[in-house]
């Protein structure tokens, strides 16, 4: 064996005796160690690489568990007879990369558009994007706090134990008495199941109830990333349209599985659905057998009046599964949310759920239990529910001052949707926004018609500081006129 083949470097952190055998490794695996000769001696190699033949000793037993090389008595060190005809460089076989796309499924019955959001928006001055959230509104320090105290006891064996398929009984019982009281909705502990975001509380939902041929009756506009999920669960989606009072409940849901609604604040409209309406679904869905998945994102943004009553708090059939999730306030990046429904259907879940992630993170959600007991979440969404309302007043404010039309935005959710003259294409306004460093998201995609109108957008206000909503509106109001088409 030639001696360029093997270098070692002695200035280097790794062992001497590692750097041979992953050396003499590579070697046997591209062929360039001639397989059917004698491999140096340990005398021989050490002499040659100047080091001890207890390293060179050390490097050969390696390779020798590893099965890379065999030792023969009064022979030597040869490579392994199993794997030679797959090492030498001539006799090698060809290899082709494996072929991935023919293998993958995909999703070709998922044509919708898809939600693109900038990584590297928080660089730009007017990031004005629905479902961030103002950073510096987190309760870092309460938090910090909940999660060291999550790892001692009495805590810890709850945060850091696999569950399996349990979820944390002091999280549980924090949703049931402190969190789901507030929306009207009553639960006990096994009509509750925590999730990683809401997200996966519809896709278990969609695993558990749809199949190929079942039909999802959905809000338009409405939310995107809902439809991608009932989609890929084979069942086709049915547009119900959604005004300024919330969903227009239809006629008749006979032969509809499922129906998936934000009545707290219509998305992306922001409207909330009537208590007439409620009433009027719950009565549709009791004739249908239909299920209703009552999606609460945001609820606790209500900047004027009282909060209506759930549907779930109306419901006397248990035909309604309601979803909550703490991302809206807390942040997205920690993935929590919880499902309330039926004591079968939450069971099932919970082991669908098991076969899946098992369960979420156990020490946040001990640490997130600790938040609410402590009142510290409590008094958190009270202080950011004060400054979102501030910014939704100034947001309101300056679309009505800047923007050549005049609106009256739903008093509250976390962005105001902009309904614009039909001559208005909200994407060259995306693309002209962008350039001044506004950001923005274009509404047309939020609709179910093949050739949805373009007068529509949405301006989310969560994120930015207050200071920039005046000023990053004004740019936009100048944009507006170079954005109309014929």
């Amino acid at each position: 064996m030639p001696r360029t083949l093997i270098e070692v470097d002695r200035e280097s952190s790794e062992p001497l005796y590692r750097q041979i055998r992953k050396a003499i490794e590579h070697g046997i695996a591209v062929g360039t160690i001639d397989s059917s000769r004698r491999l140096p001696s340990s005398r021989e190699l050490a002499r040659e690489l100047g080091l001890s033949r207890n390293t060179v000793n050390a490097a050969y037993q390696e390779l020798v568990a590893e099965g890379f090389v065999e030792s023969r008595v009064r022979q030597g060190i040869f490579v392994n007879r199993e794997i030679r005809a797959y090492c030498t460089a001539e006799e090698r076989p060809a290899t082709q990369r494996f072929d991935w796309a023919a293998r993958l499924r995909g999703h070709p019955e998922d044509t919708l558009p898809h939600i693109e959001k900038r990584p590297d928006w928080a660089r730009y001055p007017y990031p004005f994007l629905a479902g961030q959230v103002d950073l510096r509104a987190f309760p870092a320090r309460d938090w910090s706090r909940a999660l060291n105290k999550a790892l001692y006891q009495p805590h810890v064996q709850y945060s850091l134990q696999d569950g399996i398929a349990a979820d944390d009984p002091l999280l549980v019982e924090m949703v049931c008495h402190h969190l789901l009281p507030a929306r009207g909705v009553e639960a006990s502990p096994e009509e509750v199941l925590i999730t990683v975001g809401s997200q996966q509380g519809l896709d278990l939902l969609s695993r558990a109830l749809l199949g190929r041929g079942s039909v999802v009756a959905v809000e338009d506009p409405g939310y995107l990333d809902a439809r991608h999920i009932f989609v890929r669960a084979g069942a086709s989606l049915l547009p119900i349209r959604a005004n300024e009072a919330g969903l227009m409940p239809a006629k008749s849901l006979a032969g509809v599985d499922l129906l998936h609604v934000t009545p707290s604040h219509q998305h992306p409209t922001n409207a909330t659905l009537s208590i007439g309406r409620r009433r009027e679904l719950l009565s549709l869905v009791r004739e249908s057998g239909t299920v209703i998945v009552e999606d609460d994102y945001d609820s606790e943004f209500r900047y004027q009046g009282s909060p209506t009553p759930a549907l779930k708090g109306l419901d006397e059939t248990e035909q309604v599964v309601y979803l909550g999730t703490f991302s809206k306030f807390l942040a997205p990046g920690l993935r929590i949310g919880y499902l309330v429904g039926s004591r079968e259907l939450v069971r099932e879940l919970r082991d669908l759920r098991r076969y899946s992630v098992r369960h979420p993170s156990g020490h946040i959600q001990r640490a997130l239990a600790l938040l609410i007991e402590s009142g510290e979440y409590h008094r958190a969404v009270r202080r950011y529910r004060g400054q979102l309302m501030h910014k939704w007043e100034a947001a309101s404010r300056a679309v009505n001052t800047y923007l050549p039309w005049h609106t009256t935005p739903p008093p509250g959710g976390v962005s105001l949707w902009m309904s614009g003259p039909p001559e208005l294409d909200c994407r060259r306004l995306v693309d002209l926004a962008q350039e001044r460093g506004v950001l923005i998201e274009r509404g047309d995609i939020y609709f179910l018609s093949e050739n949805p109108p373009l007068n529509h957008f949405r301006i989310g206000f969560a994120a930015p500081p207050l200071s920039v909503i005046d000023p990053g509106i004004r740019i936009l109001g100048e944009l507006v006129d170079g954005a109309m088409v014929a």
